[in-house]
């Protein structure tokens, strides 16, 4: 192990920006790039429907209705720190996304909308972030509008996520009588003057949390956030480096987003708090970021991040060593060997040619089918990550091409969104028609988009009768063929070829797990592992 190698290591911060919808989380994603010197004009949320859209929002569906649907990885430089900044989608029938994400980064920053409090979604990303340990910063944004008393978010987060909260600043007044944050770890106080257009470096400081001055000038707003205070700092527990890293307490910050306000201390803090990248499990064994060689895991693949050249780029997380530009390197699954020469670091949709990379580190691996969701990359070594979910569908739809010459393009679309985990396609063991399915309808309809506008298809999209699915595994292959042989007519391949059953009711599943003790019937499957894992014991 080089000194080198590990001090690029302690270097990196990678960590996924999560959210329900329209918390301001896109917004926040462009402020800390601005802050951080990456792009000099933040993409106005406002002026979406002109010429300017988020800088991680690419895809033209996105650009349309104003929503994240795809996951946007950036990169960016700030205090000698290479951050990977990843924008998940917020929408909840994209969760699958998202959580795939979030096996790919060391830390979360959680961004709560200061008038809703804690809603669904963040609930859900939550019990992923809590089920993996990750550490995760609180961003309570929109204080300049009309929005819940800090102390009662506070208790919000506190009751609903089950972890403790610990507040870095405090902010005075809210709405039109906002008057900034008291950052108490610095004993000073930002104050806020509106615009989102504002340079970020002309915000005006006042040195001490209990300067007389703020009494006279802010008046009733700084006397209430003053006894907030005071209460909050005699109950809430001191901020501890290690529950925080376990996943149990949490920093947390106010601000509005939208005005620049409030960012750069959340950048400060991922700097100084977030962790470096640690040990990952694989089923052989645990692999430390700084061994001498490389491995890696694709947790996203996207078609058509340029679609005049129709490619295939396969988002990976190095796990260990260094990655460089045309090093020899064996995809484990195939054992196929690649030499990648065109590898990519990106900000959003720019991308620049990478030469080399560390653990923590998200590159792009442009490829044609060769990489699948799941895959572990080394430099010879059979290692499998593990931790890639992919959950069992609750919605499905048969998919049929309107124009019967285009039938080819629609299969190969479908493979590729497929493979993508755009959506998950099934291929039933009897019949011709292809199934989709999803967590949530919008899945389906960006699919339609995407096969009509990337692939030229238009696709017809009907219900069909299946609203339970599960993978079906068996420690007995021929007890497994007996299975998918007397329920041919409602068994399905998915992309990897992993069979699975679908059902009408619930009932019927309860049914069938008496009826054949030994089949296992799975709603989670973990990309490729699940298949190693057989492979290995046999």
């Amino acid at each position: 192990m080089s000194a080198d190698l590990l001090s690029q290591v302690r270097r990196r911060r990678t960590f996924a920006i999560i959210s329900h919808p329209d918390a301001g989380k896109t917004t926040l994603t462009e402020k800390l790039l601005l802050f951080s010197g990456a792009i000099q004009i933040a993409g106005s949320v406002k002026a979406r429907k002109a010429s300017r859209h988020a800088t991680s929002d690419w895809m033209e569906i996105e650009k349309q209705r104003g929503i994240s649907v795809a996951s946007s990885v950036m990169q960016m430089e700030y205090r000698d720190c290479v951050i990977n900044l990843l924008d998940t989608p917020g929408h909840q029938d994209f969760s699958e996304d998202t959580y795939r994400v979030l096996t790919a980064v060391d830390a979360a920053l959680m961004v709560i909308d200061a008038a809703n409090g804690v809603e669904p979604q963040t609930r859900r990303l939550l019990q992923v972030c809590r089920a993996r340990n990750t550490p995760i910063l609180t961003f309570v944004n929109k204080m300049d509008r009309e929005v819940q008393e800090p102390l009662a978010l506070m208790d919000e987060i506190e009751r609903e996520l089950g972890m403790s909260v610990v507040p870095f600043t405090w902010p005075v007044g809210m709405a039109k009588h906002f008057g900034g944050v008291l950052d108490l770890r610095r004993d000073q106080m930002r104050v806020f003057s509106p615009g989102e257009d504002r340079h970020h470096d002309d915000d005006e400081i006042v040195e001490g949390v209990h300067n007389p001055a703020l009494a006279d000038r802010f008046g009733m707003s700084y006397e209430q956030a003053a006894g907030e205070i005071e209460l909050v700092q005699e109950a809430a527990p001191a901020f501890n480096e290690e529950e925080f890293l376990a996943g149990r307490q949490t920093p947390m910050f106010f601000g509005s987003a939208i005005n620049n306000f409030g960012v750069k201390e959340v950048l400060d803090a991922l700097v100084e708090l977030a962790p470096a990248p640690g040990s990952r499990v694989a089923i052989q064994r645990e692999v430390k970021p700084e061994e001498s060689k490389f491995s890696g895991v694709v947790f996203k693949i996207q078609a058509n991040m340029d679609p005049a050249h129709r490619d295939r780029i396969a988002f990976l997380r190095v796990a260990s060593g260094h990655f460089e530009r045309g090093m020899r390197l064996k995809v484990v699954r195939s054992g196929k060997e690649l030499r990648p020469n065109s590898v990519v670091s990106f900000l959003s949709q720019r991308r620049e040619l990478l030469d080399e990379a560390f653990a923590g580190d998200i590159i792009g691996i442009p490829n044609h089918g060769v990489l699948q969701l799941g895959d572990t990359i080394t430099e010879g070594e059979a290692l499998q990550f593990t931790g890639l979910p992919f959950f069992a569908p609750e919605m499905f739809r048969a998919v049929e091409v309107a124009d019967p010459l285009k039938t080819k393009q629609l299969r190969a679309g479908l493979t590729q969104l497929g493979e993508e985990g755009a959506i998950q396609v099934f291929r039933p063991a009897a019949g011709s028609v292809l199934l989709l399915g999803a967590v949530g309808q919008l899945q389906f309809e960006v699919v339609a988009h995407r096969l009509e506008h990337e692939y030229g298809v238009r696709a017809r999209i009907q219900p069909v009768r299946y609203n339970v699915a599960r993978w079906v595994t068996c420690d007995e292959p021929k007890e497994l063929q007996r299975f998918i042989d007397h329920n041919a007519h409602r068994v399905a391949f998915d992309a990897v070829d992993a069979p699975c059953v679908l059902l009408e009711y619930a009932g019927e599943l309860r049914a069938m797990q008496d009826n054949w003790p030994k089949i296992k019937f799975h709603a989670l499957r973990e990309h490729a592992g699940l298949m190693f894992q057989q492979r290995l014991e046999a």
